[in-house]
């Protein structure tokens, strides 16, 4: 099982450091522009707005001031937490399982955790999530064991931590808080020490939220964080309703399985195993319990997104573990032969998902396996956008994206003008998207940025029948009358061409296409 763990570990790193320079997409570019502009000094919610919690921005800022402010920076602390992760899950699974639970489960996380089907290859904000809340799972269950106080303080904020790095966190701290409390049930302990040991867990997890409020406040900026984080947020999570909502679970939960889905199978037989096998029965209800949270928190706003899923995986592999360990105790009698050849089931199926999945991870070329998982989305015409943009303005300079794309301020290394880093928001059919459109309008004119770049991207707008067009309006008649073109990049299936400093009179902007302004005079 050792060698099975190292020989993944070792296919999963070069896996990883091959596509190192895979292009940011657009959450990337987002916490890479945010963490830039702390470690410049300039708080969250300042210059760039966010639905989301700060503490994925706060962790690209640390990851970013080791390995540095680039791409290969960014994926390289990716796959620092990603490894810390599974030595996480191997931790908690052996505390949980035995040993050989845990090398399994840590195997079949470093796996799935790594799949293009939930792009796993990006430093989503999900995967600070998963390793804030498995250190916390496994500091907890060394707490109960040991009745320590301390102990449980830590891992509620540590669980804390997780909420603080997005929103779907929350649904940990509440498995912390449910699990605690009916483990201190089931130990009869008197009801004055499950309530206080239930508080001190609840008030750790509480900490890292009121202390990043407190810190926003004195930054002058906790109104936006409010009205971004909780009541813009509020509306984005209740667009769609339940019966929509299964729906494109339906239609997706395929999808996201991939071809992982030999691992998915193990696990399942793991969730009945669970119920069923008495030697496993002590610990069902902590996997049973936590796989039902870590589903909860890949469903608010029901839009079940790829990346959604990675708060899944921690579960599946600890069941996926279960399994093992459950088949190998069921075959204790038969003698090594048999045993070996059921571990090699198992590495079997870990391989499938990597060895069907070959081009992407090991042969094709780095431009043809960004196209394979983003398609046409403008991801690295940004890097040549924003060497552009630097080259021709002044670090002082301010610029404005029209459109989803804040990659393109983290590789300009210039400010935007605008805290508008996405354009969705103002799409959406909500009651804040006029406000917003018209807040926008305001900073950009107010700003006057030195250049604007107008994205042409149906994927970097997602505008629908029912969305306000009036910022779309605003652009043309605001371009025209403020700004010359200096450069248009246009998108098709067959690559990219690009046109600086002007376009030949014989060019015409194809369906997808970004155009870069720069101010008259």
């Amino acid at each position: 099982m050792w060698l099975l763990f190292g020989a993944t570990v070792a296919a999963i790193l070069f896996a990883r450091i091959r596509l190192l320079e895979l292009p940011l997409e657009r959450d990337e570019g987002e916490y890479a522009y945010t963490g830039h502009l702390l470690l410049s000094g300039i708080p969250p919610y300042k210059l760039a707005y966010s639905m989301k919690f700060p503490g994925t921005s706060v962790a690209y800022a640390v990851l970013m001031s080791i390995f540095g402010e680039s791409i290969n920076g960014i994926h390289l602390g990716l796959i620092f937490i990603n490894l810390l992760t599974a030595g996480l899950v191997l931790f908690l699974g052996r505390q949980l399982l035995g040993e050989l639970g845990g090398i399994g489960a840590a195997a079949a996380y470093c796996v799935l955790s790594v799949m293009p089907h939930v792009l796993g290859q990006a430093a989503h904000a999900t995967h600070f999530v998963v390793m804030c809340s498995m250190a916390g799972a496994f500091l907890q269950l060394r707490a109960i064991d040991r009745r320590s106080k301390m102990l449980i303080a830590a891992s509620g904020c540590l669980f804390g931590l997780g909420l603080l790095m997005k929103q779907p966190g929350l649904f940990f701290v509440l498995f912390g808080a449910i699990y605690l409390f009916s483990r201190d049930w089931r130990a009869q302990l008197a009801p004055h020490d499950i309530a206080w040991r239930n508080l001190v867990f609840v008030t750790g997890g509480c900490a890292p939220f009121f202390v990043t409020c407190l810190a926003l406040w004195k930054a002058g900026v906790f109104e936006k964080f409010w009205f971004w984080t909780i009541k813009y947020a509020g509306q984005y999570g209740s667009q769609l309703s339940i019966r929509e909502g299964l729906r494109i679970f339906a239609e997706h939960f395929w999808n996201r399985l991939g071809t992982a889905s030999p691992i998915w199978a193990i696990a399942a037989i793991g969730l009945i195993v669970c119920l069923v096998n008495p030697t496993l029965r002590n610990r069902a209800g902590f996997l049973i319990t936590f796989a039902f949270f870590s589903t909860l928190a890949v469903c608010p706003g029901f839009y079940f997104r790829p990346h959604y899923f990675i708060l899944l995986l921690p579960a599946v592999s600890l069941l996926t573990g279960a399994a093992l360990v459950a088949a190998l105790n069921g075959l204790r009698s038969s003698g090594n032969t048999v045993r070996f050849a059921t571990i090699l089931l198992f590495a079997l199926c870990f391989a499938w998902p990597l060895w069907s999945e070959a081009d992407f991870f090991f042969g094709k070329p780095l431009a043809e396996a960004n196209r394979m998982i983003n398609g046409t989305n403008p991801f690295p015409e940004s890097i040549k956008i924003g060497e552009y943009i630097r080259t021709q303005s002044d670090p002082s300079d301010t610029i404005a994206v029209l459109g989803s794309e804040p990659q393109i301020y983290f590789y300009s290394k210039r400010r935007s003008a605008t805290g508008y880093i996405y354009t969705y928001g103002l799409m959406e059919p909500q009651p804040y998207a006029h406000q917003m459109q018209q807040e926008m309008i305001r900073e950009i004119e107010t700003a006057r940025p030195k250049f604007l770049v107008l994205v042409v991207v149906n994927k970097s707008w997602l505008a629908g029948r029912d969305s306000d067009q009036t910022i779309l309006r605003w652009a043309d008649s605001f371009c025209d009358a403020n700004y010359e073109e200096v450069g248009l990049i246009n998108i098709s299936d067959e690559g990219t061409d690009y046109y600086f400093s002007g376009r030949p009179a014989n060019v015409t902007p194809t369906a997808e296409h970004l155009l870069i302004y720069r101010r008259k005079g």
